[in-house]
């Protein structure tokens, strides 16, 4: 089965419309399969009251569809969001409230300025146009939710980042380095053999408890998971729409893939943070620098994780 993900903003009404809802809680699923392709639409259930599950379901996407109901602070995130994400392949698409010019000047010099427009009425049609993004490599999955099934254990929802994972394959967890067995997989609702990128699956894990999970944990094959790191250099480059300036020891969170790690600036020049806890990242990769509690914009910046 092939696997195609959106990530699906300013959408919640119309999710319904392309999907079954399944999985929610402040990141909510709608999964459809339709001539041997599963699509699923994540949605950020808990924005716009907190900025952390926007960027979680951004990296949970290989595209976007960004629908604007109004172009406000909360839209503007959403654009800074794919764009420091890097999410170039997607939908734009907007209510009669706005005035579509307005917006595509929002967008403009953005990944989002790429996007093919698509009234609200044609997303389901638009979103069949969209080809699988394989990622070779490596195996690896990143996880969403992980909870307790009577009779089951561990069962860990996630996304294959890369690679192809099998069953009773001997994986390990970052950042914690707890050995895991994959004792089954499901897509769907239905058993498979094996996933391959960037399939959602449904794991059944032998050797972790799901307290010891936690959302944006990487299972990885042995030898090939990032090392735990308390302290990251980042190449930086401030969103001009954050009000105030970084100041050593101002404390933040970090946004690298679905880990959300509370942080401080300890150096400005270069901009180096400590973390709160470790986390399990690679030079190179994507990531932002949040202020949640800001009464502004939530976004002080992204960029890319330096060795």
């Amino acid at each position: 089965m092939e696997s195609v993900n959106f990530a699906l903003l300013g959408g919640d009404d119309i999710a319904s419309t392309l999907g079954k809802s399944g999985t929610r809680t402040d990141l909510a699923l709608y999964d459809r399969k339709e001539s041997g392709t599963i699509r699923t639409w994540v949605v950020p259930a808990g924005f716009p009251e907190k900025i952390q599950p926007l960027f979680q379901a951004v990296n949970l996407g290989e595209y976007a569809i960004l629908h604007v109901g109004t172009l406000d602070r909360f839209a503007g995130e959403q654009i800074l969001a794919l764009d420091y994400m890097g999410v170039t392949g997607g939908i734009l698409s907007h209510s009669s409230m706005v005035d579509h010019d307005s917006l595509i000047r929002a967008v403009r010099g953005t990944a989002v300025e790429g996007y093919e427009f698509v009234e609200p009425s044609g997303l389901r049609e638009a979103t069949s146009g969209f080809a699988p993004a394989r990622r070779d490599g490596d195996p690896r999955v990143v996880i969403d939710h992980c909870f307790d099934v009577k009779g089951a254990g561990t069962i860990a929802l996630g996304k294959v980042v890369s690679g192809t994972i099998s069953k009773h394959d001997c994986m390990v967890l970052a950042p914690s380095g707890i050995d895991v067995n994959i004792k089954s997989i499901q897509m769907h609702d239905n058993p498979v053999d094996e996933a391959r990128s960037p399939a959602r699956v449904g794991l059944a894990l032998k050797g972790v408890k799901p307290q010891d999970v936690s959302r944006g944990d990487l299972l990885c094959a042995t030898g090939s998971a990032p090392p735990a790191t308390a302290e990251v250099r980042l190449d930086l480059a401030k969103t001009p729409f954050y009000k105030g300036e970084p100041s050593p020891n101002q404390m933040c969170m970090l946004s690298v893939g679905l880990q959300m790690v509370p942080a401080k600036f300890a150096s400005v020049d270069p901009v180096v943070l400590a973390l709160d806890r470790p986390a399990a990242c690679s030079p190179g990769e994507r990531c932002a620098v949040l202020k949640p509690d800001s009464p502004g914009v939530r976004i002080m910046g992204g960029g890319r994780i330096l060795e």
